[in-house]
């Protein structure tokens, strides 16, 4: 008996000692069984993209071949990884003060009539300004620092965030806010109890909307006036006519825009966990 027990103890440590990396092997086989078209699609397009170069001997200069935007990411990995980090941290700080800005707006107008009725167009009227002849105009007021960046990617990307978040505010369910006047509940406490929880959704598509213009705002403030990032690198190439680090660095930035709006799902899974969503496979 006591020799049987030591064998089973045994196998159950050795279980749980197996457990997280038998977990992560079985969430990598079904993230790749859940997005084997997409794969399937890329290496297709990567397939032939290769052999229309080859067979038309394109100049590398014109269109590169996918491999030689491999060959320039395996050269530059370090380069390119530096530059990555830069731009990133430019990403996460501009996104940060976005978000905060989008929700500010939003509150303020669901919470005072008014003068949310007299801001909201003017929020609007600043969002058809072409943000690109915004940022030599940072540049000249903040400098070549970090500052002309995050108020360009700020400026991009905090109005989906202040519009879905404003769309939830306000389709909250009328009978919802008659029954807390009922019993003596204010705008505030309403707003608070109400309103702001049945926002988190409409706030978290707009959080996914936002953190990808904020990578396209962090390359455009960096093809204004830097000298690191992505923006810069590839800005530096063009010139260069260095077309493979171009590529190479663009889908550098495409990889990192892609990380960010999984992380912000996760984030949504995670605290907005109760909103039914559309699983890929279920009829």
């Amino acid at each position: 008996m006591s020799g049987q027990a030591a064998t089973d103890e045994a196998g159950n440590a050795a279980g749980v000692s197996e457990g997280p990396g038998r977990s992560l092997s079985a969430g990598l086989a079904s993230a790749a069984a859940d997005n084997w078209p997409t794969l399937a699609l890329l290496a297709a397009v990567l397939v032939a993209w290769e052999a229309l170069i080859r067979l038309l001997q394109v100049s590398a200069f014109v269109v590169p071949a996918p491999s030689a935007v491999f060959r320039t990411l395996a050269a530059k990995q370090t380069q390119l990884l530096d530059a990555a980090w830069i731009t990133g941290g430019e990403v996460l700080l501009g996104f940060f003060f976005s978000a905060i800005t989008g929700i500010a707006v939003a509150l303020v107008i669901a919470r005072f009539d008014r003068f949310g009725r007299a801001l909201y167009p003017l929020v609007v009227l600043f969002q058809t300004v072409p943000k690109v002849a915004l940022a030599p105009i940072f540049i000249l007021w903040f400098g070549y620092d970090l500052a002309p960046k995050i108020m360009l990617i700020v400026v991009i990307a905090f109005f989906p965030v202040a519009l879905d978040m404003l769309a939830g505010l306000q389709s909250i369910d009328p009978s919802l806010v008659a029954l807390m006047r009922s019993v003596g509940a204010g705008r505030t406490e309403i707003l608070r109890r109400v309103q702001i929880p049945h926002s988190l959704p409409h706030l978290m598509s707009g959080l996914k909307i936002a953190i990808t213009f904020s990578v396209i705002g962090a390359v455009v403030g960096e093809f204004a006036g830097a000298s690191a990032g992505l923006g810069y690198m590839i800005q530096f190439a063009s010139t260069q006519l260095d077309t493979p680090l171009v590529f190479a660095a663009l889908l550098e930035v495409s990889v990192l825009g892609v990380v960010f709006f999984y992380v912000v799902e996760l984030a949504e899974r995670r605290f907005v966990s109760w909103v039914p969503r559309y699983e890929r496979g279920h009829r």
